[in-house]
């Protein structure tokens, strides 16, 4: 759609973004295109596979559980938001996306990163009460506990969403239509900006900032008593299996919040965008698809729970 025009001819203001996306020619485009293809395929199927397995075996209807399955439905819709747009980009001539189209995508993706960010860091805490304390686990951890801790999660998403999202997209975007990236983030629609967006890099680095921080602060608090109580276990059978289930946890934990520590809670992201593409990729595309892997490869209960579930139709 053409541009409107406010009087003044050097304000410009756009009604649809373009999404640029990776350069490269037509094989390049069809080499990522089959690279993006392929990790979406097994985010959807893997978590899909997590979200079944947990609901359907009984065995695995405890918190630790219901906070991965939340977790995976997360990823899923994470994924989702980015993966179709950018797949359908790759061959496309102009690759348009809708100034509407862009504010919900960018809302979305602000409330499931967060929402994300907020159930590692419950399910730290849950691990850190269920080995810590855990006499007083079933009563710490019962379920209306848990249900409120994943609400929290999803409304601490939706603040984070509400506030990044209404506060970048009532800036003018008047210098360029063209979004060096493959979907709609706070850093590349900062740069298109020829308003004064140092409130929102000031927003940006404050709220994420604490949000990543924080939470990264919390976790290692609890996994530092959580190593501590595992050191004194007499049991090597049962210092092994928790370091199984709480060494798939940190791994999750380490790769998100690194990337995201690195795009959205440190000044020089505003800098990168080449780099900052390839760290989005992998904190897009490859978490929530490693995600599942981590939890099921390392961890005997869900294992078994996948063998169950492979030997219902035999069984019938």
């Amino acid at each position: 759609m053409p541009p409107k025009r406010n009087g003044n001819l050097s304000m410009v203001h756009f009604q649809d973004f373009v999404l640029e996306g990776f350069e490269g020619g037509l094989e390049t485009q069809a080499l990522l295109f089959a690279v993006f293809l392929a990790l979406y395929m097994v985010t959807v199927l893997g978590n899909l596979l997590m979200i079944i397995v947990i609901t359907l075996d009984a065995r695995l209807h405890s918190p630790m559980y219901f906070f991965l399955k939340n977790l995976s439905f997360v990823d899923l819709c994470y994924s989702s938001v980015i993966a179709p747009k950018a797949l359908a980009n790759f061959f496309s001539s102009s690759k348009v996306i809708t100034f509407a189209g862009c504010a919900m995508q960018f809302s979305f993706l602000s409330l499931l990163g967060t929402t994300e960010a907020f159930l590692l860091g419950v399910m730290a805490y849950d691990r850190f009460m269920a080995i810590c304390n855990p006499l007083r686990y079933p009563i710490t951890m019962c379920q209306s506990a848990c249900t409120c801790l994943v609400l929290g999660a999803y409304c601490g998403g939706c603040f984070n969403s509400v506030v990044q999202t209404s506060f970048t997209f009532h800036l003018p975007f008047c210098s360029s239509n063209r979004i060096n990236h493959f979907f709609c983030d706070v850093v590349p629609l900062l740069k298109l900006s020829c308003g004064n967006t140092a409130i929102n890099e000031l927003l940006l680095f404050g709220i994420c900032g604490l949000i990543i921080v924080g939470l990264a602060f919390m976790v290692l608090i609890s996994y530092g008593y959580i190593i501590v109580t595992i050191l004194r276990m007499g049991s090597g059978a049962r210092r092994r299996k928790v370091f199984s289930t709480c060494g798939s946890h940190m791994t999750a934990v380490t790769l998100f919040f690194g990337t995201v520590f690195v795009m959205y809670a440190q000044p020089g992201a505003i800098e990168s965008m080449e780099q900052g593409k390839v760290v989005s990729v992998f904190y897009t595309l490859v978490i929530p698809m490693l995600n599942p892997l981590i939890y099921s490869l390392r961890n005997k209960d869900v294992k078994e729970a996948l063998r169950r579930l492979g030997q219902k139709p035999m069984a019938l």
